[in-house]
């Protein structure tokens, strides 16, 4: 439910030059095209089931999607007449039904019906909005969750539960047995879901409003809860203190959908939620923010199915713009506690400032580290919802538009990146500011589309002032353009306040022939600092692959992690710099997290010792399930071409094998030498 105009913020590099007049371009350089949504690896396929407006509606928004098995999809949205306003709008909903796996859809039909009574001058209007599915597998059973309104929508609402009070807002639940093919009558759990019977005086946990979250919800598969069905609302609740507090709860039912339940509340600043169970049968509840500025998801968890949850936490991995979101099971058969039960998908517009980039990501460890997203639309994107097809096929259902863009995406398990995290931006601190780079169109394949010479590559700097006092910020030299003072597009900053930051985009790397030829290239700047505090120095990023089969700056092979990092770093490269010829100690430390005993073998690399056979080397035979291993002997012997550059790459190849097998070839970070 989009209670208010969309919030649009300016980029945080836009506002900071507005604020201090510094000479930068706040838009992108041209760079290579990221991976459309139809190349490979795997396969993706989209049409629009809302591409024609018909009467009497002038809008269609809020996506709702569940797979009944055997083929069977359906697909539901709000049908507004006169414009594209929330409730109380005398808004419908529509459905269109699939029994191919969304490959052909049935023609669009409405089944729950508003009314705009033009007859009495609106004065009996009502209208249905925000549709969210909940199947029960057990049953057959598919339930539809809406807003059921009259006089007020969640903004005007009062307090109260009387369904007969025009200036509440209700809730309702519609059955069908037959596969969405026809509806029993709605019913109405305003009294269930918005308790206190009191439109004057009400009483803590009492709710002023509240909606059922669009999309789906979910039925539980495992422990003492399994066959448990859980739908989530967002409501206005009256605190002890007499204020009001947006916060989220479940509404859930044990008996197959004949009774439901109000869960606890959780949370303040809370909106549309949504939840997945997790590998153990807790329960995950992953909240948009009522706070555009946190820019992220809320996450709390459940160990009693979803009936309380515990603290609110920020994922800041999953950049959101306080929109709709989805997140599910990628592999909701999986057996508990198996690999891919900890397998969760999630999608949302992938973007902090507005809506736009809707996404998918997946997680291989219960939402506790998200992997690389991948875009299914760059363009204007709002709210999605996510459900698992047929077997190795994942469907999205979202927004490409506020009028006739209800979008079904459907692509299978291969064109998803992997699980495995971006890296953290590499920083360095320059006289009390902090200077972190990363690579920006992180969407490419780079298996399909590697970066040939000539192609740019783009890039951003955050900068962060940690000092006392304001400070001007010049980048001196490097290789990106633009970058340097003077000319539009700099990333220079002339009065950077105390605990302020800024954002730099507009950098583009051009990649060489040489780098080619090596599969990366390392950013490698230089910035001086100026004013409360005064200081020029080097900062090297992590290295940028250019094509496939290359981790920076950490490798996860088969379940097993290999990292690396100098071995003397006491040593103060920039009163005692390393000479041709000297060598530098390194050290790699090792981790199964694999469920089977691994193999772990370097193949080749710019360190001795380090492949086996010999003494000294990182191989190890047999490592257990959970275990690890630091190899300490490696050494590096400094060219004159590294002490030219003043750093080197740890470069290294690794085979691994055991319950499964893969190889590839892991860089680390760059390792200053002066």
């Amino acid at each position: 439910m989009s209670r208010s105009p969309l919030l649009r913020r300016p980029g945080r590099l836009a506002a900071a030059a507005l604020a201090a007049g510094v000479a930068l371009s706040s838009l992108l350089v041209a760079g290579p095209a990221a991976a459309a949504p139809t190349d490979p690896p795997g396969t993706f396929s989209e049409q629009n089931l809302g591409a024609t407006v018909v009467s009497p509606f002038a809008a269609y928004r809020i996506p709702a999607l569940s797979y009944l098995g055997n083929g069977v999809v359906v697909a539901a949205w709000d049908g507004r007449p006169n414009n594209a306003a929330d409730s109380p709008n005398p808004n419908s909903i529509v459905m269109r039904r699939s029994t191919d796996g969304g490959a052909t859809w049935g023609a669009q039909r409405t089944i729950l019906a508003g009314n705009l009574d033009t007859a009495n001058n609106g004065a009996g209007k009502f209208g249905y909005s925000d549709p969210s599915f909940v199947y029960d597998a057990e049953t057959g059973k598919l339930f539809l969750f809406s807003v059921y309104s009259k006089n007020a929508g969640y903004a005007s609402s009062t307090f109260g539960n009387d369904d007969a009070n025009r200036n509440i807002i209700s809730a309702q639940v519609s059955e069908s047995s037959d596969g969405g093919l026809s509806w029993g009558a709605p019913r109405l759990i305003t009294s269930i879901v918005k308790p206190g019977s009191s439109t004057t005086n009400p009483e803590p946990g009492d709710v002023r409003s509240m909606f059922a979250s669009s999309g789906e919800g979910i039925q539980l598969r495992y422990g003492p809860y399994a066959g448990r069905l859980i739908q989530q609302f967002a409501g206005d609740v009256r605190q002890a203190d007499g204020t009001n507090a947006i916060q989220a709860y479940s509404v859930y039912s044990d008996d197959h959908g004949a009774t439901w339940i109000k869960g606890a509340n959780v949370g303040t600043r809370m909106d549309e939620n949504k939840t997945v169970e997790l590998s153990d049968g807790r329960v995950m509840l992953n909240s948009r923010s009522n706070n555009a500025a946190d820019n992220a998801r809320k996450v709390a968890i459940s160990t009693d199915g979803g009936a309380s949850y515990g603290p609110v936490t920020l994922d800041t991995a999953l950049t959101d713009p306080a929109n709709n979101a989805a997140i599910a099971r990628l592999f909701p058969d999986a057996p508990a506690g198996s690999a891919d039960a900890k397998k969760l998908i999630f999608t949302n517009a992938n973007n902090p400032d507005s809506r736009q980039n809707v996404s998918a990501r997946v997680s291989c460890d219960d939402g506790a580290t998200w992997g690389v997203p991948r875009t299914i639309r760059s363009g204007f994107s709002a709210y999605s919802t996510v459900t698992r097809l047929e077997s190795g096929q994942i469907g999205v259902l979202y927004e490409s538009s506020y009028s006739n863009g209800i979008m079904f995406a459907k692509f299978s398990d291969s064109w998803l990146n992997s699980c495995t995290p971006p890296p953290a931006p590499s920083t360095t601190t320059v006289a009390g500011v902090s200077i972190s780079g990363t690579r920006t169109d992180t969407s490419r394949d780079l298996a399909a589309n590697p970066y040939t010479a000539g192609q740019s590559v783009s890039y951003s700097f955050t900068v962060r002032n940690i000092n006392a006092g304001t400070v001007t910020v010049t980048p001196t030299a490097g290789n990106f353009a633009p970058l340097t003072a003077p000319g539009t597009g700099n990333c220079r900053y002339l009065s950077l306040a105390p605990g302020a930051s800024y954002v730099c985009t507009t950098p583009a790397h051009t990649v060489t022939a040489e780098e080619v030829a090596q599969g990366y290239f390392v950013p490698d700047t230089t910035w001086a600092i100026s004013g409360a505090a005064s200081g020029t120095d080097k900062v090297l990023g992590y290295p940028v692959a250019l094509k496939s089969g290359i981790q920076a700056p950490a490798g996860s092979l088969a379940g097993v992690s290999i990292t690396g990092s100098r071995d003397d770093a006491a040593r103060n490269v920039v009163s005692d710099p390393y000479s041709a010829g000297e060598t530098v100690s390194y050290r790699f430390d090792v981790s199964n997290t694999g469920p089977a005993t691994a193999a772990v073998v370097p193949t080749s690399g710019n360190f001795s010792p380090f492949v086996p056979p010999g003494t000294g080397n990182c191989r190890y035979s047999a490592l257990p399930a959970g275990a690890g291993y630091n190899c300490t002997t490696p050494r590096y012997t400094v060219t004159a071409v590294d002490v030219a550059r003043g750093y080197f790459v740890p470069d290294t190849a690794w085979n691994v094998s055991g319950a499964s097998s893969a190889a590839g070839r892991v860089l680390g970070e760059a390792v200053r030498l002066k």
